[in-house]
């Protein structure tokens, strides 16, 4: 069978060997239906200890089913549409963290995959794995020249196990689909289908190392993310080979303090690498989990240095997609829900054949005011707590693309909390995107910078843009190394630029109003930048910055 996703050739290939799906079906039935039989008599309790009893029984039956039923758990705990909240939580537990298979099994497939027996490979290959997860179990070896790399191993006969899984996955759950508490506007098996063509991606190691390859070039001047190099000539497509990465695992929080790691630098690396995957590059890692992200040596600045591990689960995002969630998430901030409603339709969160009447005010019920008076309360848990409550109620999808976006962002977020209780996300990423809107470095960012700070009436929104300077302000204060002066000169020379004609245009026309003189906007935008960006401060930092005898101050 080719390592491909295909609904119908694989149904044909399952059904003509009823030997294989026979018992594996009865024993699927069999544990699905006591897990049924609680759903029945415990699913729709309204007291949170049942419900919570039951998600548990929820993840140990899908534990225990093996490698596909684990990834369909995962996948649930991304699908705030398919699965209550409270079960959500437990979902999100569900860890790549499985007994090793037999050892000697591996180095047959490490022989058959590159050709060689290991020991003629490595200089060093241990007798038993570092690690084990649900597709494959990764060993610590040695090559030539005291050159350590880590080698994946793909669990024996994993195609066959999938491909056998899906199948009746997508059978039961159609068959079953009229009796689900689903209310999904979409076909469920559309939904298995797409959980089956990401999975089979995932196990086809030479798209892996691609993928990491690909995933490095975007940083590869950024010396805080670091990304294990791909060896080529020892990786197949069961069998993956990449420099070792010699590191704490970002979960372990006791072992990060005891070596001295500064835990908010290594936070903010990663949620401003997650920040340039998605607005900047449009290519992400979808699966940031702790065991995934290394804490490394030293630090760039104010960044401390980390690395990405494991490629399997990736995805894009189109630049028509990036345009509008853009366009959505000014849509949320300036209330504008009828608006919103519409992206929803357009990204495919909605069937274009629905009635957007009775969705928009539960839009502005659920997600109205959710950036609260200040951004720094902002938390992506609580809104999607919020939004999966919404999309269980009504005809809402999550699409699969969005759905790993959904899940690096809230992965990431998980992260940092384990790390920082105190943690709040939007204090890294508004500053970031505070600081791409005032430097304009693209057309977008700068269409987007004009619909922050003018109304439908061409006036100032005075109020916003204070608040953009209040976080630049604040993140200045608070960062030690972090400066001002590249921010007044990304601003400045935003203003002189020839794309911002329009901009320039439209704070000309801010003086006049009822075809009369009216400064008092421009006013009131001159005192903000003053406050701001203190001329005093700025002139002291460049005579320091160019002062020759600065650098022999002790």
């Amino acid at each position: 069978m080719p390592l491909e996703y295909d609904s119908a050739k694989d149904f044909a290939w399952l059904l003509a060997k009823p030997w294989i799906w026979f018992p594996r079906l009865f024993e699927v039935l069999g544990t699905m239906t006591v897990l049924g039989v609680m759903f029945l008599v415990e699913g729709s309790s309204k007291e949170i200890l049942i419900q919570k009893r039951f998600a548990k029984r929820l993840l140990t039956t899908l534990t225990k089913l093996g490698p596909c039923f684990i990834k369909v758990g995962q996948s649930l705990s991304t699908r705030p549409d398919l699965v209550k909240r409270i079960w959500l939580d437990e979902l999100t537990k569900l860890q790549d963290d499985l007994p090793p298979f037999s050892h000697e099994i591996a180095l047959k497939i490490l022989e058959e995959e590159l050709g060689a027996p290991a020991e003629q490979i490595f200089e060093e290959f241990p007798d038993h794995p570092v690690a084990a997860a649900s597709l494959g179990q990764v060993y610590k070896a040695r090559l030539k020249g005291n050159y350590w790399v880590a080698v994946k191993v793909q669990r024996p006969n994993l195609s066959f196990i999938i491909r056998r899984d899906l199948v009746l996955i997508r059978i039961l759950c159609i068959f079953s689909s009229p009796i689900l508490p689903l209310n999904l506007g979409f076909g469920l098996g559309e939904i298995i289908d797409e959980f089956g063509r990401s999975l089979f991606r995932e196990i086809d190691y030479r798209k892996e190392a691609d993928n990491a390859i690909f995933f490095a070039s975007f940083f590869a001047n950024n010396s805080a993310v670091k990304v294990p190099e791909v060896e080529r000539i020892i990786s197949s497509n069961k069998v993956l080979t990449t420099s070792w990465i010699e590191g704490v695992k970002l979960h372990d929080a006791k072992k990060l303090k005891s070596n001295q790691y500064d835990i908010k630098a290594l936070i903010r690396t990663g949620v401003i690498s997650g920040l340039q995957q998605l607005l900047e590059f449009g290519y992400f890692h979808a699966d940031p989990h702790p065991g995934n992200m290394f804490a490394l040596n030293g630090k760039t600045g104010e960044l401390g240095n980390i690395a990405y591990v494991d490629f399997g689960m990736m995805d894009s995002i189109s630049d028509r997609d990036r345009l509008k969630l853009t366009g959505a998430v000014v849509h949320l901030i300036n209330d504008d829900f009828k608006s919103l409603a519409k992206d929803f339709v357009d990204l495919g969160f909605l069937n274009p054949e629905i009635d957007l009447t009775p969705i928009v005010p539960v839009l502005k019920e659920v997600l109205g005011g959710s950036l609260g008076d200040s951004v720094q309360t902002f938390n992506f848990k609580s809104i999607t707590d919020k939004f999966s409550e919404l999309m269980f109620d009504y005809p809402f999808r999550v699409p699969a693309r969005f759905a790993l976006i959904i899940r690096a962002v809230v992965s990431q977020e998980g992260l940092a909390l384990s790390l920082d209780p105190n943690f709040k996300i939007i204090r890294i990423a508004y500053p970031y995107v505070a600081k791409r809107l005032i430097s304009g470095d693209t057309s977008e960012m700068l269409d987007i910078l004009i619909d922050v700070i003018f109304d439908n009436d061409g006036n100032l929104r005075v109020e916003r843009i204070k608040n953009l300077m209040d976080i630049l302000s604040t993140e200045s204060s608070n960062n030690e190394q972090s400066s001002i002066l590249p921010i007044a000169k990304a601003g400045l020379e935003l203003i002189l630029k020839p794309e911002a004609s329009l901009l320039r245009q439209r704070l000309l026309l801010t003086l006049v109003k009822n075809d009369k003189l009216d400064t008092s906007d421009m006013k009131a935008l001159i005192k903000l930048l003053r406050r701001t960006f203190r001329p005093r401060a700025i002139i002291n930092e460049v005579s320091q910055k160019f002062n020759p005898l600065q650098r022999f101050k002790v």
